[in-house]
C-alpha cells in the first residue's frame, strides 16, 4: 500500500490518505524543532502523496497550528484534509516557561481546559485564525477522559454533555464549518461512553490498538459496525516499537520490553522490519481510516513512509498469531 492511497469515510465523506502527518513535533515536542526542520517534514510528506495533516492548539501552545497553516495555505484548499482539536482555550500568559507539558520553548499562551459550548466555539474560532483555514475537515475533542483528568473527569465530562460542548460541535457540522467531529484521546473507553450520547463521525485513538496491544479490539469492531472511523495514532506506542524504551510516555516496564523483544525476534525470523509491521498492522481493521505518523524532519517521515510501504508476506501475520503475539481475531493486512 502507498501512503497516498485515498481513503474516504462513508458517513462524512471526509477524504484522507492512508498515512497522515501528525504535527506535534512542529510544536517543539520534547525539544526545539526549527522551522526549517518542520518544513522539510511537511515537504517530504507532501511529495510522497500524503494529504492528511493533524494538529492541535496544545502542540507548542499554538506553535504547531501557526506553522502548519503557513505551509498548507500555499496549496489549494481542496487538495488536502486537516484536523485540529478543541477542549483547551489558549490564554495569553507571559509566565509560560521554557519547557511545559513536554513542549520546549512554547509560545506564551496557557492552555486552559474548557469543554463548554462557549469554550469549544472560542477554541475553534482561534484555530481558524492561526491556521488561516475557515473550515477544517475534522475537529477532535482533545484529551477528555480519566487518564487526563482523574477525579476531575466528571466535571469536564459534564461541560461536554450538559454544558453544550457536543451541541456546539453538532452545530458546526450542520453549518458546514466542519465535516466531522469526534474525540482525540489515548483511551478507547471514553470513546465508547461518548458514542452513547453524541453522534460521532471520526475519532483519533493513540496507542490503544497497535501491534503491541489489542485490548480495544471489540471496541474497534463496534465502531466498524456503526460506521465510525478511527484515525490510528501512536502506532509505535510512544516509541517502544521504533527502538526507544518509552511506552505510554514513560519508561517501559519489563513485561512490555519482553513482549517487544518477542515481536522483534519474530520480525527478524521473517525478514520484516518491526517498524513496518507496527505501521501497517492497525490499518487492516475495517474501522481504521488512516495511520497518522509524527515526524520532526524530512528524514524521519521518509523513513516512516518506507516502512509503511515495505512488502510484508501474509505468512508473517500467521506466524504472529501462532506465537500468540497478536490477537487471533485481529484483522491483518493482505
Amino acid at each position: 500500500m502507498k501512503v497516498g492511497e485515498p481513503r474516504i469515510h462513508a458517513r462524512s465523506t471526509v477524504a484522507v490518505t492512508a498515512m497522515g502527518l501528525g504535527c506535534a513535533q512542529m510544536g517543539n515536542l520534547y525539544r526545539v524543532t526549527r522551522y526549517a526542520e518542520s518544513a522539510s517534514a511537511f515537504q517530504a510528506a507532501w511529495d510522497a502523496g500524503i494529504r492528511y495533516y493533524d494538529t492541535a492548539p496544545f502542540y507548542g501552545f499554538t506553535r504547531s497550528e501557526l506553522r502548519l497553516g503557513t505551509m498548507l495555505t500555499e496549496h489549494p484548499r481542496a487538495s488536502y484534509a486537516i484536523s485540529t482539536k478543541v477542549g483547551r482555550v489558549m490564554t495569553p500568559d507571559p509566565s509560560v516557561g521554557a519547557l511545559e507539558d513536554g513542549y520546549a520553548e512554547p509560545l506564551p499562551f496557557r492552555p486552559v481546559f474548557d469543554y463548554t459550548q462557549d469554550g469549544i466555539l472560542r477554541s475553534f474560532e482561534d484555530s481558524q485564525k492561526r491556521l488561516g483555514i475557515l473550515a477544517p475537515d475534522m475537529l477532535y475533542v482533545h484529551d477528555i477522559g480519566r487518564v487526563t483528568h482523574g477525579e476531575r473527569h466528571e466535571h469536564y465530562w459534564n461541560q461536554l454533555t450538559t454544558g453544550g460542548g457536543f451541541r456546539a460541535l453538532t452545530a458546526l457540522r450542520e453549518q458546514g464549518a466542519i465535516k466531522a467531529f469526534g474525540l482525540g484521546v489515548n483511551e478507547f473507553e471514553i470513546i465508547e461512553q461518548a458514542i452513547e450520547v453524541a453522534d460521532l463521525d471520526i475519532c483519533m485513538l493513540a496507542g490503544r490498538y497497535t501491534l503491541l496491544e489489542q485490548a480495544s479490539l471489540s471496541f474497534m469492531d463496534a465502531c466498524a459496525a456503526r460506521g465510525i472511523g478511527i484515525v490510528m495514532a501512536g502506532a509505535f506506542n510512544s516509541g517502544i516499537l521504533a527502538g526507544s524504551n518509552k511506552f505510554n510516555y514513560g519508561d517501559a516496564p519489563a513485561d512490555i520490553v519482553a513482549r517487544v523483544e518477542a515481536l522483534r525476534a519474530a520480525c527478524a525470523a521473517e525478514g520484516v522490519t518491526l517498524q513496518a509491521a507496527a505501521l501497517q498492522f492497525p490499518l487492516a481493521h475495517p474501522a481504521a481510516l488512516t495511520v497518522v505518523s509524527g515526524a520532526r524532519n524530512g528524514e524521519q517521515i521518509t523513513a516512516n513512509i518506507g516502512w509503511f510501504e515495505e512488502s510484508i508476506p501474509a505468512t508473517f501475520w500467521t506466524r504472529l498469531k501462532e506465537r500468540g503475539l497478536i490477537a487471533d481475531s485481529a484483522p491483518v493486512p493482505v
